[in-house]
């Protein structure tokens, strides 16, 4: 997929914030966490970041991650209960504070991404050995489950089969299956949804937490940066010529980045405001068509606009 052009001129991004007032703070690949008693505010920020790596930002791509995520956490509450408590400010959400299970929970509709990198170099697929002869983009007869481990910033997260994580015990056997159940109906959810609307759900990533004994939903759900999706009516033909799904996600920067020889080793290639601003067009009309919603950027200055909203939610000291 080529991004069209859009305006060079760049929008403000939030690339960090300094919140320390709020409380404690960790910073991720994309989120600004501050702990504040037993909530936790989850600030999305603007950052880009592919193979694990930070590369650059993208003016208001933390708002639509933050929309679609609040959609999303309201469409799967029949599943399972969710962290979320509110949305004060379009590029944040204040949630409980829960003890996060120390692993990614991958579910796959299609061979793709890493899964795809693995098979192709022979190598297992979280502990899978899938058949022979498929090929990239092809769908599994049912959605396979692909646990990674969760590392600090910087670090690769490392896909590891269900035998081993259990055998380390970063997670109970009662509280795995319980996930790995959740994990596929989510995904079901999503696919049913989203074909809906002419796309097909290629793969997404979940994380959970343990909250007074039971199993959430936390973080993020079936957003851009956790999920992949395609345009379900060129996907046939483009795979005919040998050409990659039409792609609604962030794999477009991914494949541009490995066409320039970056897969997270040795310095990324720069990314100009053209692109950037190419980017951040395609997240919002992505967006859109993943959730039916309309969106609309909140332009701006985001680190004064996001603290005042904040101070404003919590108040007084």
């Amino acid at each position: 997929m080529v991004l069209g052009k859009a305006e060079s001129v760049a929008q403000p991004a939030l690339s960090e914030t300094d919140f320390t007032w709020i409380g404690p703070m960790y910073q991720g690949k994309v989120r600004d966490s501050y702990l504040r008693g037993d909530k936790r505010v989850l600030i999305a920020t603007d950052r880009l970041s592919a193979f694990d790596r930070i590369l650059t930002t993208v003016p208001g791509k933390g708002q639509v991650l933050t929309s679609m995520a609040a959609y999303w956490f309201e469409r799967t509450e029949g599943i399972v209960a969710n962290h979320l408590l509110a949305i004060p400010d379009p590029s944040v959400m204040v949630v409980r504070e829960v003890s996060i299970v120390p692993v990614e929970v991958v579910v796959r509709g299609y061979l793709a991404g890493s899964a795809w990198r693995d098979y192709e170099a022979g190598k297992l697929v979280s502990g899978h050995r899938l058949a022979l002869g498929l090929s990239q983009f092809e769908r599994f007869q049912s959605p396979l489950v692909t646990p990674f481990t969760k590392e600090v910033v910087g670090k690769h997260d490392m896909p590891i089969s269900e035998a081993e994580l259990l055998a380390q015990g970063l997670v109970e056997r009662e509280h795995w299956e319980e996930i790995r159940a959740i994990a596929l109906q989510l995904f079901a959810l999503g696919t049913k949804e989203v074909e809906a609307r002419g796309l097909l759900f290629a793969d997404t990533k979940y994380e959970f937490g343990i909250l007074d004994g039971k199993v959430v939903l936390a973080d993020e759900i079936h957003t851009l940066d956790s999920s992949r999706f395609w345009v379900q009516a060129s996907y046939e033909e483009n795979l005919s010529r040998g050409e990659p799904p039409e792609m609604l996600d962030k794999e477009p920067i991914r494949r541009w980045l490995v066409e320039r020889g970056f897969m997270g080793e040795g310095e990324p290639p720069r990314i100009d405001d053209d692109y950037r601003m190419a980017l951040r067009e395609h997240y919002a009309r992505s967006a859109e068509r993943i959730t039916g919603k309309p969106f609309v950027f909140d332009n701006s200055e985001p680190v004064l606009r996001v603290e005042a909203n904040l101070r404003a939610f919590f108040g007084p000291r």
